[in-house]
C-alpha cells in the first residue's frame, strides 16, 4: 500500500494535470504578489520609530495596527480560499495587487491613529487571498516536481518584501518622508496589478471539464479519494504559535534596535531587510528540501531553530552584536516554517480543495500574527525587551511541539497503511 505522502503527491499532481506548461513570469509575478501581499506589515516595522515619532503613535498601538491587520486576514481567509476556488487565481492575483495599493495609499495618507488603523484593516483583504491564489496558480500551471522549488521561490516574496521595507523604503524615508515612501509602494503594487492582469492565462471555469479520456465516474471517484494523513488542522494550530512569534519579530526588531541598541532609524530598518535576505534564502531551501518524505519533520525541526533565533534574541540585550546573528537566524528557521507549511499543504490536500485547504492554515498564521505583536507591546512600552523575546522563544517552542506531535502521527500512520 502506498505511505499517506506518496498518494498526497500523486492526488496533487492530477490537479495540475491540465495544463503543465509554465507561463512566462510566473514565477516572478507570484513572488511579487507574496510581497505586496504583507507588505504594510513590514512597512510599519521598519518605518516604526518614525511613526512613534512622527504621527503620535505609542509602541501599544504600533502592535495593535499587526492584530487588526491580521486578525482581519484571519476572519476573511476561510472565504478567501473559497473565492480563489470560484473565480480563479488569475482575477484573485490582480484585486489582491490592487487592493494592496489602496491600502498602501491610505496608509500614506493617513491623518492619524484612527485612519491608519482602518487603512490596516482593508489591507487584510489582500493577505487572506495571497496564500490560496498563489498555491492555486502554481497547481493549475506547474508540473509537480518543481513544485516545492516554485512555492519556495514565491514565498520568498514575502521576506522580499521585508527587504524593501527596510532597506530601499526606509532609505526613501529619509528623503522623501514616511509618508512619501509608502505612496512609492502603493504606486508600486497598483503597476504590478497591470503586470497581472496582462500575464497570467484566463482563469479556467470553476469546474474544470474532464479530459477526453476520463469519464465522470472516474472523475468522481479520484476526487471522493481525499489523500489520507491531511495536515491541515496540525499545521494551522502549528502556524498560529508559530505567526505570533514572527509577527512580534517584524514588528519591533527595528524599535528594539532604535529604542534600546541606540541605532539610527535607518540602521535600524536595515535589520528587518538583513532579516528579509535571510528569510528568502531560507525559504528556497527549505522548501526544495521538503520531499514528500522529509517535509513532515521539518516544520518541527525549523521551529526549534527559531527558539534558539529568539533566545539570542534576549542575549543581545547584554550582547549587541548579536542582533545581526539572531535576525539572521529568524529568518533562516522561523520565516521558513511558514513556506514548508504550505509546500505541505500542495502535497495533502485533495484535488479541488488546494484553495480552501491553504485559507485555513493561513488563517491560523494570522491569527498568531493578531495576537502576538500586543502582548509583546505590553512588554516593549515598559522596555522589558530581554522578557519579549522570551516569550516569542515560548510561541516557537509551542509551534514545534505541535508539529513533531503530528510528524510522529504521520510517520505510525504511514508504517500502518505499509503494514
Amino acid at each position: 500500500m502506498k505511505s499517506a505522502g506518496t498518494a498526497a503527491a500523486e492526488g496533487s499532481a492530477r490537479e495540475g494535470a491540465v495544463r503543465v506548461t509554465v507561463p512566462r513570469g510566473l514565477t516572478a509575478l507570484l513572488t511579487t504578489a507574496m510581497a505586496f501581499s504583507m507588505m504594510q506589515l513590514f512597512l510599519l516595522g521598519a518605518l516604526g520609530p518614525r511613526l512613534v515619532d512622527g504621527l503620535g503613535v505609542s509602541e501599544t498601538l504600533l502592535g495593535l495596527t499587526t492584530t487588526v491587520g491580521f486578525g482581519t486576514a484571519a476572519v476573511l481567509s476561510p472565504a478567501g480560499g473559497r473565492i480563489v476556488d470560484r473565480v480563479g487565481p488569475r482575477r484573485a492575483l490582480v484585486a489582491l495587487l490592487a487592493v494592496s495599493g489602496a491600502a498602501l495609499g491610505l496608509i500614506g495618507a493617513a491623518p492619524g491613529p484612527a485612519v491608519l488603523l482602518a487603512a490596516v484593516a482593508l489591507g487584510g483583504l489582500p493577505q487572506a487571498l495571497a496564500n490560496p491564489a498563489t498555491n492555486k496558480a502554481i497547481l493549475a500551471a506547474v508540473p509537480a516536481p518543481r513544485r516545492g522549488a516554485v512555492t519556495g521561490a514565491k514565498q520568498s516574496g514575502v521576506q522580499l518584501g521585508a527587504f524593501a521595507a527596510g532597506l530601499p523604503l526606509a532609505a526613501a524615508a529619509g528623503l522623501l518622508g514616511w509618508r512619501g515612501a509608502v505612496w512609492v509602494a502603493a504606486v508600486a503594487a497598483v503597476a504590478a496589478a497591470c503586470w497581472a492582469w496582462r500575464a497570467l492565462p484566463t482563469d479556467a471555469p470553476p469546474t474544470d471539464p474532464l479530459p477526453a479520456d476520463r469519464s465522470p465516474t472516474v472523475g468522481t471517484t479520484l476526487r471522493a479519494q481525499a489523500p489520507p494523513g491531511n495536515p491541515v488542522l496540525w499545521l494551522a494550530a502549528f502556524s498560529v504559535f508559530l505567526g505570533a512569534g514572527i509577527a512580534s519579530v517584524n514588528t519591533y526588531l527595528a524599535l528594539f534596535g532604535a529604542q534600546r541598541l541606540g541605532m539610527g532609524p535607518t540602521l535600524a530598518g536595515a535589520l528587518v531587510a538583513v532579516l528579509g535576505v535571510a528569510g528568502v534564502a531560507g525559504r528556497v531551501g527549505w522548501s526544495r528540501a521538503a520531499t514528500p518524505e522529509r517535509a513532515p519533520w521539518l516544520p518541527g525541526l525549523l521551529a526549534v531553530g527559531a527558539v534558539g533565533a529568539a533566545v539570542l534574541l534576549a542575549a543581545t540585550v547584554r550582547v549587541e552584536p548579536l542582533v545581526w546573528v539572531a535576525a539572521v537566524a529568524v529568518g533562516v528557521f522561523a520565516v521558513s516554517g511558514n513556506a514548508v507549511s504550505m509546500v505541505l499543504v500542495m502535497q495533502r490536500s485533495a484535488p479541488g480543495r488546494a484553495g480552501r485547504d491553504t485559507a485555513l492554515v493561513a488563517a491560523g498564521f494570522f491569527a498568531g500574527f493578531a495576537v502576538g505583536p500586543p502582548l509583546f507591546g505590553l512588554l516593549a512600552e515598559r522596555d522589558r525587551y530581554g522578557d519579549g523575546w522570551i516569550l516569542v522563544a515560548a510561541e516557537f517552542a509551542v509551534a514545534g511541539a505541535v508539529a513533531l506531535l503530528w510528524a510522529v502521527r504521520d510517520r505510525r500512520t504511514d508504517r500502518g497503511g505499509e503494514a
